[in-house]
C-alpha cells in the first residue's frame, strides 16, 4: 500500500495569502503546503481521504488517473470544498462513492445541493453515491477493511481511519482511551501538529508528540501544519528519530 500526501497544510495553506511570514516566503518546496489530504493506492485501487479546495491541483500533481472513492473526516471547507472537481472522474467512471458521517453527508447536501439533486439535475453536475460511516462499524473499500476512529476537533466529532497497519488522523484535539486502543501495533501513524503554541481544537506539536509516544507506531508523520510551526528542515531536526514532518508530494510505502 502506498500513501501519497496530496496536501499537508492547515486551512489557509502555505504560503498564506498576503503573509510576510518568513516561512511563507521560503523557497524550499517542503514549506509550500496545500490543504490536507492523502491518496491511498494498492493493487488497482485508489482512494482519497478528504477533498479540499486544492483537489484539482492535487490530482494533477499526483497524476491520479482514477479515484474509487472519497472518505471524509469532517465537513470543514478545507476538507470538502473541492467536491465539484470530481467531475472528470464522473465522466470516466460514473458516480463517485463518498463515505462520511451522516452529519457530514447532510452538511454537504446543504452546501452542494446541485450535486445531490435528483429532479432536473444539471447534466454536467458532479454525481455521488453516499455511504454513511458509523463509529465502531468497519466498512470496506476495495478489498480492505477500514476502521473508523472517533475523535474530537474542539467540540466537533471527526473520524480518523485505520487501514491495515496505517492510521490517518487529522484535526484531532482529544481522543478517548477506547478509540486509542484501535491504534495499537501500527506501522505508520499520520496525525496533525498545527504549531508549537496551544490551540483550542488542534494538537500542537508537543501534544502530537505525546500522542505518538502513547500509541507507539513504528513511524509517525505530522500533517495539517501551519506556517508558524516553522521551517520544515529546522523543525525536522528537533523531532524524534521515528517522527517526520510530512510534506506535499511525499509518498511512503507500507
Amino acid at each position: 500500500m502506498k500513501v501519497y500526501f496530496l496536501g499537508t497544510g492547515t486551512s489557509q495553506g502555505i504560503p498564506v495569502i498576503g503573509s510576510d511570514h518568513p516561512v511563507c516566503k521560503s523557497t524550499d518546496s517542503k514549506d509550500k503546503r496545500l490543504r490536507v489530504s492523502v491518496l491511498i493506492r494498492w493493487d488497482n485501487y485508489s482512494y482519497v481521504i478528504d477533498c479540499g479546495p486544492d483537489f484539482r491541483q492535487q490530482m494533477l500533481a499526483s497524476d491520479c488517473q482514477k479515484v474509487d472513492g472519497i472518505i471524509f473526516t469532517h465537513e470543514h471547507a478545507d476538507h470538502t470544498a473541492g467536491l465539484d472537481d470530481i467531475r472528470p472522474f464522473n465522466y470516466k467512471q460514473g458516480e463517485m462513492p463518498i463515505y462520511a458521517h451522516k452529519r457530514v453527508l447532510e452538511d454537504m447536501q446543504s452546501r452542494f445541493g446541485y450535486v445531490f439533486e435528483t429532479v432536473n439535475k444539471y447534466p454536467g453536475a458532479p454525481s455521488v453515491k453516499t455511504i454513511e460511516i458509523v463509529n465502531n462499524e468497519p466498512f470496506s473499500i476495495g478489498n480492505k477493511l477500514v476502521i473508523p476512529v472517533d475523535v474530537l476537533h474542539g467540540n466537533l466529532q471527526v473520524f480518523g481511519y485505520r487501514i491495515d497497519d496505517f492510521a490517518y488522523l487529522t484535526d484531532v484535539k482529544t481522543i478517548e482511551d477506547v478509540e486509542i486502543e484501535k491504534l495499537r501495533n501500527l506501522k505508520v501513524l499520520v496525525v496533525n501538529a498545527l504549531r508549537e503554541e496551544h490551540h483550542f481544537s488542534h494538537f500542537n506539536l508537543q501534544e502530537a508528540l505525546d500522542f505518538i509516544a502513547l500509541v507507539k507506531p513504528e513511524k509517525a508523520y505530522l500533517t495539517h501544519i501551519s506556517h508558524i510551526l516553522g521551517f520544515h528542515e529546522e523543525v525536522q531536526k528537533r523531532l524524534p528519530e521515528n517522527v517526520f514532518l510530512a510534506y506535499d508530494n511525499l509518498e511512503i510505502t507500507l
